[in-house]
């Protein structure tokens, strides 16, 4: 009895991120064993923040497909205005909530939206987002409707930046339609992971 008591403690456990820099480097942020919840791993996150060092200070900030949320704390981290975070599963919403919480951060500096990013990008209020990430669980393929909701919505504009990943080349998660309006900013492969800043002209 004693050993199943142990391993549904361990099953329950939160899985800990820690963020790279800022103002917060060091900390550990919580977050759920969930399918598709995979954390950006430490190089890439500083990979993609010194391209972005730049751009972030006073940043508004959409985390589209949040999960553990490190992506966005550590924009706010290093200097974000201000980061939005839409989160589908309900459980890791309340993490999100409470992970702000324990960094501290004032109400006015996030949103935390407990809903799936295709459809509550639809419904957002009207404001342009400087830097979005898009980093959704690679077996639901969010890729397209995310960007097709940023654009029908105008929450981006031609100088907002877009960090995507994704387990597939960028010809095999984007139409023509939307690789024709693709400037890409900055890239990198590291082992099955593709990753890509970029632009999207409007025309």
């Amino acid at each position: 009895m004693k050993s199943n008591h142990k391993k549904q403690n361990k099953q329950t456990k939160l899985n800990q991120v820690r963020i790279v820099g800022g103002q917060f480097k060091r900390r550990n942020i919580n977050f759920i064993n969930a399918d598709g919840l995979r954390p950006t791993p430490d190089r890439m996150r500083e990979t993609l923040f010194n391209w972005l060092m730049h751009d972030i200070f006073d940043a508004n900030v959409l985390d589209a497909c949040a999960g553990s949320g490190v992506l966005g704390f550590e924009a706010l981290s290093r200097g974000a205005g201000k980061v939005t975070f839409i989160e589908a599963n309900t459980q890791q919403a309340h993490q999100l909530k409470q992970t702000a919480t324990d960094l501290r951060l004032a109400s006015e500096q996030f949103d935390i939206h407990s809903a799936k990013a295709e459809t509550t990008i639809n419904a957002t209020h009207k404001q342009i987002f400087n830097i979005v990430f898009i980093d959704p669980p690679y077996s639901l393929n969010l890729w397209q409707p995310i960007i097709d909701g940023l654009l029908t919505n105008q929450l981006i504009n031609e100088d907002s930046l877009l960090y995507i990943e994704s387990n597939k080349a960028i010809e095999a998660i984007f139409d023509e339609k939307t690789l024709k309006k693709i400037h890409i900013v900055k890239q990198k492969t590291m082992g099955q992971v593709f990753s890509w800043v970029i632009k999207l002209t409007h025309s």
